[in-house]
């Protein structure tokens, strides 16, 4: 007997069904805003994905400041660098991603860590 591996797919089609789709077609699978999104703005997508594929083929790094890009499935398997306002923080783009904005991925607040209560009253009675 024979374990398959699961087959991931996005509202009901494979990956190699969704990178056969061009941006527009691939928007009428997506939730309401970000059809709406991708609609108005095809042709910067389209654009962005050329770009995209030109560097991938001259091996060349990919980093963008574009947040507000829906992630198509030509994108998939790509690595990205999106800018967070400090640094250029890396992504590996993945199927669950598909209809996510790229600026998710590249939080822009940092994590706050608080320092222990003990080593200011050591301060304060110094």
């Amino acid at each position: 007997m024979e374990i398959k591996k699961k087959e991931i797919k996005y509202r009901g089609k494979t990956i190699e069904e969704l990178q056969a789709l061009d941006v527009r077609e691939f928007a009428e699978h997506l939730p309401a805003r970000k059809r709406r999104t991708v609609l108005r703005n095809f042709q910067a997508h389209e654009d962005f994905v050329s770009r995209i594929q030109d560097k991938n083929n001259k091996r060349k790094q990919i980093k963008t400041h574009i947040r507000d890009l829906v992630v198509v499935p030509a994108l998939v398997g790509m690595k990205i660098q999106i800018y967070n306002g400090n640094k250029f923080v890396p992504v590996d783009v993945t199927i669950e991603m598909l209809g996510c904005k790229l600026g998710e991925f590249a939080p822009t607040r940092a994590k706050i860590i608080h320092t222990s209560l003990n080593k200011k009253i050591k301060v304060k009675r110094k």
